[in-house]
């Protein structure tokens, strides 16, 4: 059976149970206590070297970055998530590097500066989270644009660019992002939270830090 190694709080892990979600497979998923330091034991090495989640074991087969998970997934069970046609995988390849190269860097800069930095008592480092928010305010605008013209951010089908990109902006409540100003965005990451992808996978992102937080408290 595929086994996929993740975190709750891991938007690339969560990208990689939505895709199999999506596409309807059986799979066990494998909490990596990360805090704990389980990704740098020996026995996780084993399965990824760099000792980073996601990775997956599907039957013996080792591999490990969300995207190439995700495109590897896709192909092998013949979804529509990742198109045959060249032109189209070009058009969703693009999206999916926008994203996760743009976006999701930039959401991980804040996202690390006002939660995970805090909740772990490190220094917050200010000119990062600037950055975040600033490449946020240039980035965004592209997305939602370009939500105001298609369906999906691919085109008129649902693909991967789109699985990758409600990963990314998951974490916007927690990390107090305000993504109002974007309408398209809001209206559309609104619908996708309703699809049986995302409710399979979990009912909210932020769950999981709750629950941390609150054992902290005690």
């Amino acid at each position: 059976m595929l086994k996929i190694y993740g975190a709750d709080l891991s938007s690339p892990a969560n990208k990689v149970r939505f895709t199999a979600n999506y596409i309807g497979l059986d799979f066990e998923y494998v909490q990596v206590k990360i805090r704990e330091g389980e990704h740098r034991k020996p026995e996780f090495l084993a399965i990824n070297p760099v000792g980073k989640i996601p990775v997956i074991d599907d039957d013996g087969f080792k591999l490990f970055e969300s995207n190439a998970i995700c495109k590897y997934l896709s192909c092998k069970h013949k979804s529509d998530l990742y198109p045959p046609d060249f032109k189209e995988q070009a058009v969703v390849d693009q999206w999916i590097d926008f994203v996760t190269m743009h976006v999701q860097a930039a959401y991980g800069r804040v996202l690390f500066n006002r939660v995970f930095a805090p909740f772990a008592k490190v220094a917050v480092d200010e000119n990062s989270l600037a950055d975040g928010l600033k490449f946020l305010n240039r980035f965004l605008p592209v997305v939602n644009e370009r939500l105001g013209q298609f369906d999906n951010l691919a085109g008129d089908k649902f693909s991967l660019a789109d699985i990758v990109l409600v990963a990314t902006l998951d974490p916007t409540e927690v990390a107090q992002v305000d993504i109002a100003p974007y309408e398209n965005i809001v209206k559309w990451r609104n619908n996708q939270k309703q699809q049986a992808y995302y409710t399979k996978t979990y009912k909210e992102y932020g769950e999981p830090l709750k629950k941390m937080q609150a054992q902290q408290q005690q």
